[in-house]
């Protein structure tokens, strides 16, 4: 009896305790599927006379062929690059939920840390602050976003997907989710220890004040104070906010607006850099000043790849937004490894540790690279090899001079197809 054959009579005998024809059907067609995908994969992979017998979990395998399957340039052992959002916890509360991949997850994150947030229509991350600037992008929605600086000024802009906002540390800020649904939102932080759920809460300070304190730091009666919750908020649920320029001039009274905005519209930006391959968009201090975090989103066709190369200045945190991808890093001493990404993956590449991107699927492959510096930087393969004296080039690898010659003497960033 063939594994699918098996497969079905397993199937049988669950139907017998209700499973309907139809998810019988269904069943076994995957399985059907999954086998096939995994016997064609060990026709190309396996050794002679293997079989893959055994406790296996064919989905996960399924979602990393180039784990279960690593290509024979992949050698010795890499440290984990990759961690999915969907194995975080969720935070779920009245107004939205929220999740965190950190140190915590994925210990080669040491440098940023990011999370994942929701909010209804109406739903408030409530007033707060940290030690961390906190650098974000707004993946689908909108949302309100308010802060005060260290002079008083203040600033209240409204985002839409595909804007950036950055608070600096220390600066207390809010985010409320517009209509008609709300927002997703991806926030990223410059210390891979950051926490979400440890953050400086307005409502959590002020229940940890005594309430003579209040009264007095206030000049009004400790009464005035009776309805502050008794423990934090967080993330609830309200009515939607006011008028965008009535509540921009309530806030402003007295001080003013923060000298540089604190969002950027990074939805309007034109493409840094645009091949017959994709596109991306770099972002850092030069395009919005405020920010200590630089950024570039990358966009990648079918087939495509985002060049060999590695950044000289800070370690790379990644977020896949759309599409499938793998990512190949070498860590040196004859090591390296290669690990698939999809939506909402968390990808990570330490400091000069070269590496590839490439779009594995049939549809564009959108992902984000992060680095805790105000300057963008990355040093492509071919640049280095179109600018480095021919000879010298062809005693270390052998290729000819026309090859040479041929490459572009700019980074193509994205390799064109």
């Amino acid at each position: 009896m063939s594994d699918i054959e098996k497969d079905e009579k397993k199937i049988s005998r669950r139907d017998i305790f209700g499973l309907g024809s139809a998810a019988v059907a269904a069943a076994t067609l995957t399985m059907a599927v999954e086998k096939t995908a995994e016997a064609q994969q060990q026709a190309s992979h396996a050794a002679p006379n293997e079989s893959n017998r055994g406790p296996q979990n064919r989905p996960l395998a399924a979602e990393n062929p180039d784990s279960e399957w690593p290509p024979p340039t992949d050698s010795g052992t890499v440290k984990p690059f990759k961690y999915p959002f969907a194995l975080a916890r969720k935070r779920v509360l009245s107004g939205g939920w929220t999740r965190q991949v950190t140190v915590r997850e994925l210990p080669i994150s040491t440098t940023l840390a990011g999370v994942e947030m929701r909010l209804t229509a109406g739903g408030i991350r409530e007033l707060h602050w940290h030690v961390e600037a906190e650098w974000a992008i707004m993946l689908n929605g909108s949302a309100r976003i308010t802060a005060v600086d260290h002079d008083g000024k203040s600033f209240v802009s409204d985002v839409g997907e595909g804007d950036l906002w950055l608070f600096p540390p220390g600066v207390p800020h809010s985010i409320q989710g517009l209509g008609p649904d709300g927002c997703r939102f991806l926030l990223v932080f410059d210390d891979g220890n950051f926490d979400e759920f440890h953050t400086f809460l307005i409502t959590d300070w002020l229940a940890h004040t005594p309430r003579e304190v209040l009264a007095k730091n206030f000049s009004v009666s400790e009464s005035t104070f009776d309805a502050v919750p008794k423990k934090e908020l967080f993330i609830f649920q309200a009515d939607l906010p006011g008028d965008l320029h009535a509540e921009q001039t309530e806030a402003a009274k007295g001080t003013g607006t923060v000298p540089k905005r604190f969002d950027f519209k990074a939805s309007a930006m034109k493409p840094t850099k645009v091949t017959r391959g994709g596109e991306v968009k770099i972002i850092d201090s030069k395009t919005f000043p405020v920010t200590p975090i630089s950024a570039a989103i990358v966009t990648l066709k079918p087939g495509a790849l985002r060049e060999l190369h590695w950044h000289p200045n800070a370690d790379e945190w990644q977020y896949y937004i759309t599409g499938k991808g793998r990512m190949s890093v070498f860590v040196g001493a004859t090591t390296a490894r290669t690990m698939d990404f999809e939506e909402g993956d968390v990808g990570y590449v330490p400091i000069s540790n070269p590496h590839y991107i490439e779009n594995t699927g049939d549809s564009d492959l959108v992902f984000i690279e992060m680095f805790r510096t105000s300057e963008y930087q990355d040093i492509s393969l071919a640049e280095w090899m179109a600018h480095t004296p021919h000879l010298l080039m062809n005693q270390h690898l052998g290729v000819t001079t026309s090859m040479l010659d041929s490459i572009p003497k700019q980074e193509a960033v994205v390799t064109p197809l």
